[in-house]
């Protein structure tokens, strides 16, 4: 389906449009939901339980949800937004991320209200996923009428971009027209390698004439996929500046002294805000882990430049994360070669790593094939440097190999 070009006045007079007002949470907050919600995540929080508990911060939208049958207070501003976007080709939808801002807690018997609007509408943008909107939604949370939080959350309302095994080599008239006229024609679709055209010119030689081109050279190149950047904010900053020096950094309560990873603004245990860092040591063993192979993501079946992981000295430079060598698993030696193939992707595995302090990090295992690695064997943490901007910890498998 081919998508319409809106005029962006015509959506950003949705922005600030009320789509629920003066809404009710269909229960007080109980302690039956906290129990429920702390086992399911696996929080052991004190403060979650017993004659003062609190509600966990984080169940700050289950209060305002309506279940399968829904709020009937909801006014139709959304649903008419997301009408007009559908009606202009715009009819996939994800989810991108939410905000949660908390002014109070919530103790069993507050009654919750709530007020939400379409805060903004962004303009027109393109991602892999395909050409969309950005759509924020701001609902204010109140607890027996006190401003109790505030949730935002987006998504992105998206026509779905074309796929490069179906585009390859065509026009954007043809692409759409590709993909219609193998079923009126009653013929197999053509292939990637098929649909190349050579262009046409005022002097195109004729068919005997036409020089032949190598079919490898006719596929279009495709760009190096990225591994995804790491969302960076005040709470897990320290761990990447710990990451950037070659230190694994973990934290530790200087209430209780418990060890936590990964990295949270206050402890699970005892709820203390104070923290200090603990460096790993870097051993480690698999937990467990997953092999994954499919669908394919690219970007994680390319390897880059891995550093050993001695610790600098004071005042010594800072060791190039490829100073020791290329990865043996590594496709070549430079950063920027292109790595397998996206049809023919790479497995690769996923271990959950059980370092020697206790606690655990998810992280990919490295120096023995994919279908070697097991539960219980011995690792050890390394850097790998996987673009020019971006370098990681991972796990390489101690000699020998077998737990």
């Amino acid at each position: 389906m081919s998508t319409v070009q809106l005029a962006y006045e015509q959506l950003k007079a949705y922005e600030g449009r009320s789509t629920s007002a003066a809404c009710e949470g269909k229960d007080l907050v109980n302690e039956p939901m906290i129990r429920h919600w702390c086992e399911a995540v696996g929080d052991t929080n004190p403060a979650y339980q017993g004659p003062d508990a609190i509600a966990p911060p984080t169940m700050l939208q289950a209060w305002t949800m309506g279940g399968l049958s829904g709020h009937t207070d909801r006014s139709g501003a959304y649903d008419e937004l997301s009408g007009l976007l559908d009606s202009a080709g715009y009819t996939s939808i994800v989810a991108t991320d939410c905000e949660q801002e908390y002014l109070r807690p919530l103790r069993p018997g507050d009654r919750i209200t709530f007020d939400a609007v379409i805060e903004s509408v962004s303009e027109r943008k393109t991602t892999k996923l395909g050409t969309g909107y950005f759509i924020t939604t701001r609902m204010d949370i109140r607890a027996d009428g006190e401003p109790a939080g505030t949730h935002r959350f987006r998504v992105l309302k998206y026509a779905p971009a074309v796929r490069r095994a179906e585009a390859a080599g065509r026009t954007p008239e043809t692409a759409e027209a590709a993909g219609r006229a193998p079923e009126a024609a009653g013929r197999a679709p053509e292939t990637a390698e098929a649909a190349v055209r050579i262009p046409e010119t005022a002097e195109r030689p004729q068919a005997s004439q036409q020089p032949q081109i190598p079919q490898q050279s006719q596929a279009p190149e495709r760009p190096r996929a990225r591994r995804p950047r790491p969302v960076i904010n005040r709470d897990n900053a320290g761990f990447w500046e710990g990451v950037s020096g070659h230190r694994l950094l973990i934290q530790r309560c200087t209430g209780c002294r418990m060890l936590r990873f990964p990295w949270l603004p206050g402890c699970n245990t005892c709820g203390s805000a104070e923290w200090e860092t603990v460096e790993a040591s870097g051993a480690g063993t698999v937990f467990s882990y997953v092999v994954m192979h499919h669908p394919p993501f690219p970007a994680f079946t390319v390897s880059g430049h891995v550093a050993n992981t001695p610790r600098p000295q004071a005042n010594a430079p800072r060791p190039h994360a490829g100073a020791p060598g290329p990865d043996p698993d590594a496709p070549g030696t430079d950063p920027d070669a292109p790595g397998p193939e996206p049809d023919a992707p790479t497995p690769y595995a996923v271990g959950l790593i059980e370092l020697a302090e206790g606690v655990r990090i998810v992280s990919n295992v490295i120096g023995v094939p994919y279908d070697k690695v097991r539960i219980g064997m011995p690792v050890r943490l390394e850097f790998l440097r996987v673009d020019a901007e971006l370098e990681l910890p991972v796990f390489r498998a101690a000699e020998g190999g077998e737990a």
